[in-house]
């Protein structure tokens, strides 16, 4: 497969730039336009791609080296931008930083290279001047592989310090393609894990969305930043086996002329483009009676933590993806046959999931009954014993609370146990993003063993159960999610 769609990539010198802000308004901004933006976050966070959807209307994506390899960098991104007019691909850390001790591994100048995308640094202008152009400097020559092919100069304070900044930069050569004033509006407030997710703030997430967009449109020359990604040229080798993921119908022609011609003008209205799902469902995902087996997957403000390839993975595999709200929803999706709880917030909305107590009720039967159940942090909480002293599902003989230290980091894991997800010996990666203990930290079945110098052992392997505080990328390893639904069918 050989992808054409024009691309680039938002980086930083550091975290704290401004990255969010410039990528999510610019793909607002292009939106407004008539564009259909494909949105993409490197690394492996789940909150950026919520306000990337906001902006742009699509699902967010992400791009992470170190959870499904570089090789699968490409393919992702050609499978999530089908169809589109552009991408937009927002960075992580510094345009340098990566995994820790793995070099360029997982960083946004190693998959602006696997992309062949240009690079736009975004520079906290806020206490310099003349110095701006010995790091813009810096960042351009490390690595010849990457081009940076332009700067957003970002918290300017005035005409005067814009000027001293344009004139240093002219002696590095790097064209100024924006240049952002302080705005307080455009601020998302945080918390204990960063940013707070679109799902819990409602209307003010899509104010602060609009007046990104409205930043961006005014302090930047879309149509420079247009022709950049227009320069990023085909990107082959993009293809990913259909038999091994996802079954989607190919993208409809882009509405401006092929690659080659001159970039379209972003105030051009172009109409939208819906994204096309999966076509069929594969007949060994189908029930007895010749139906699609129903796989639930819990979503709302306290599950918002969820990779969009793991429900298209489980449609192709077979499932009738349905989703549901543990905080609001008494049971569990009519016919449900397996049970998918991914990362969230449960600690932020205890009380609220503890008085669901119907909910809790039928969750903790359907693991009791042997259905597979696949939990990741937040679901590990959800189905302990209690939480914060609260009761919770009680599937897990397990209890929880919150903590002062924060757990981060990528984790290099072996299943221990065969599971519903995966059998003894799988090897994959994950990353691990929390502030919370589960004590006893492994059942007598563990989930996973850690390949770290102290060879730990995490999470929970009990009837049907897969509960572990690992997050894991399942398009690195497409069987886990046949095999849930295998076992979905046959439980």
């Amino acid at each position: 497969m050989v992808s054409s769609v024009p691309r680039l990539v938002i980086a930083a010198p550091s975290s704290g730039s401004g990255k969010t802000t410039v990528a999510t308004g610019l793909m607002a901004a292009l939106s407004a336009r008539g564009f259909a933006v494909s949105p993409h976050k490197v690394g492996p966070d789940y909150i950026d791609p919520g306000y990337h959807s906001l902006a742009t209307g699509r699902v967010g994506r992400n791009l992470d080296a170190y959870l499904c390899g570089p090789e699968l960098v490409a393919p992702l991104f050609a499978h999530g931008a089908d169809g589109c007019d552009i991408a937009v691909v927002e960075g992580v850390m510094g345009l340098y930083d990566g995994a820790a001790g793995e070099g360029e591994l997982a960083s946004t100048a190693q998959v602006a290279k696997l992309l062949r995308a240009p690079v736009v640094l975004v520079v906290d202008a806020s206490s310099q001047s003349r110095s701006v152009a010995a790091l813009v400097h810096g960042f351009v020559s490390w690595d010849p592989e990457v081009r940076v092919g332009g700067v957003i100069l970002n918290k300017v304070a005035s005409d005067r310090h814009e000027g001293l900044l344009r004139e240093a930069l002219e002696s590095v050569g790097v064209p100024v393609l924006g240049v952002l004033r302080r705005a307080a509006q455009v601020e998302t407030p945080s918390r204990h894990l960063g940013l707070v997710p679109v799902a819990e703030r409602g209307s003010v997430a899509v104010e602060a969305v609009s007046a990104m967009a409205a930043q961006v449109a005014a302090g930047c020359d879309l149509s420079a930043l247009v022709a950049l990604a227009w320069s990023a040229g085909v990107l082959a080798g993009a293809g990913w086996d259909a038999g091994e993921a996802l079954v989607s119908s190919p993208p409809p022609p882009l509405p401006f002329p092929s690659l080659g011609a001159a970039p379209p003008d972003p105030h051009r209205p172009f109409g939208p483009r819906p994204q096309t799902p999966p076509e069929g469902v594969p007949p060994d995902g189908l029930d007895g009676a010749g139906r699609a087996v129903r796989v639930a997957v819990a979503g709302g403000s306290a599950f918002t933590f969820s990779y969009a390839e793991h429900a298209e993975l489980l449609t192709a595999a077979g499932a009738e993806v349905v989703g549901f709200d543990p905080l609001r929803d008494e049971e569990l999706p009519e016919g449900t046959a397996g049970l998918v709880i991914g990362g969230g917030f449960p600690e932020v909305y205890a009380s609220e999931l503890s008085a669901n107590e119907s909910l809790r009720k039928a969750v903790a039967e359907l693991a009791l009954s042997g259905a597979p159940v696949a939990a990741e942090c937040a679901g590990l909480l959800y189905l302990s014993r209690e939480l914060d002293g609260l009761p919770m599902c009680g599937v897990l003989d397990a209890s929880a609370r919150m903590s002062e230290r924060l757990t981060l980091g990528y984790r290099d894991a072996v299943a221990v146990s065969d599971s519903a997800l995966a059998g003894a010996g799988t090897r994959m990666r994950g990353h691990e993003f929390h502030r919370t203990v589960v004590e006893p930290g492994a059942g007598d079945t563990p989930a996973w063993g850690m390949r770290t110098p102290e060879r730990r052992v995490e999470g929970f392997v009990q009837r049907g159960v897969h509960a572990s505080y690992l997050h894991t990328h399942w398009a690195s390893e497409p069987g886990v999610a046949r095999r849930f639904v295998e076992r979905c069918r046959t439980s």
